[in-house]
């Protein structure tokens, strides 16, 4: 497995979290199915991509059930495996897959500087996001909400940044959460602490740094259960957060391909799953959402 890194070098010092907590939950994920030479029309990217037996896929390194990092510096997570999924409906196997650690500032930048092939990084479909590059799904539906330490009885949902001004909420720079919570802020200068992955955010959490982060639930569920017994969720989810697969803009055919790979696969689906962030307390296996048009 190739890994390529496109982070700065302080990110790398916020990682002990997510790398201490991630055990051995990616030895039992299912094989993907891989496609013995598959044919597609001339010109296409699965065309491309397919005759060159590689492709590079943008992904989240931190992110306990979704993009993690093991500790033999392999990735594991449903992101990992739903881009296995694609990869090997076009002849392409795991070993070949270029992985690059994409968070989520830079997701729009690396499509369109053409140094992934698509971005699968618990990635939130939105319209100014559509305005840089194309969407596939979405394949899942998640929601934001609050974690906070386990014995804070303070923060009870977003709210609660509102009726207090001095609390502080940390979360992603770029992401859609980070948006959605300055809304419940009285000052975002104060209140708001931002970093560039979600791993920093735990950190912070845990030393006290910040009383609280926020995404979206899943990937705050992850977090909770690799935490011991230090964080806990608060409050109900407060808004949808429906994933999607980042590709460049306009690629229509590669976009209908990935939906269509999905739906032809949707057992493979089921059991990436359970293999990865199904293994979290709290989640329930989904099913495939209806999907977006493609455009």
């Amino acid at each position: 497995m190739s890994l390529r890194r496109h982070t700065l070098a302080a990110m790398m010092t916020a990682s002990a979290l997510a790398l201490a907590a991630c055990g051995d939950s990616g030895s039992d994920t299912p094989e993907p199915d891989v496609a013995e030479a598959p044919e597609f029309e001339a010109g296409t990217t699965m065309a491309e991509l397919s005759e060159a037996g590689t492709m590079r896929v943008g992904t989240k390194y931190d992110q306990p059930g979704f993009g993690l990092e093991n500790l033999e510096g392999e990735l594991e997570g449903f992101d990992v495996e739903i881009a296995k999924i694609i990869a090997g409906a076009l002849g392409i196997a795991p070993e070949d897959i270029e992985w690059v650690e994409t968070p989520s500032a830079v997701r729009e930048e690396v499509l369109e500087g053409d140094e992934v092939d698509m971005v699968v990084a618990t990635y939130t479909i939105n319209d100014e996001r559509k305005e840089r590059i194309s969407f596939a799904g979405p394949y899942y539906q998640a929601g934001q909400q609050i974690m906070v330490a386990a014995d804070d009885d303070t923060i009870t949902g977003p709210e609660s940044f509102t009726e207090n001004p001095d609390a502080t909420v940390c979360s992603v720079t770029g992401s859609t959460p980070s948006e959605n919570i300055r809304e419940y802020l009285v000052s975002e200068q104060d209140q708001l602490v931002l970093f560039d992955e979600y791993s920093q955010c735990a950190d912070a959490l845990g030393n006290g740094q910040v009383d609280a982060v926020t995404t979206d639930n899943v990937i705050l569920l992850g977090f909770v259960a690799e935490s011991d017994g230090e964080f806990k969720l608060v409050g109900e989810q407060f808004t949808e957060e429906p994933y999607g697969i980042g590709i460049p803009k306009g690629d229509v055919e590669f976009c209908q391909f990935i939906l269509d790979t999905l739906q032809e696969n949707e057992d493979a689906y089921i059991e990436a799953w359970e293999a990865t962030a199904g293994q979290v307390e709290g989640t329930e296996t989904p099913e495939l959402p209806e999907f977006d048009e493609c455009e």
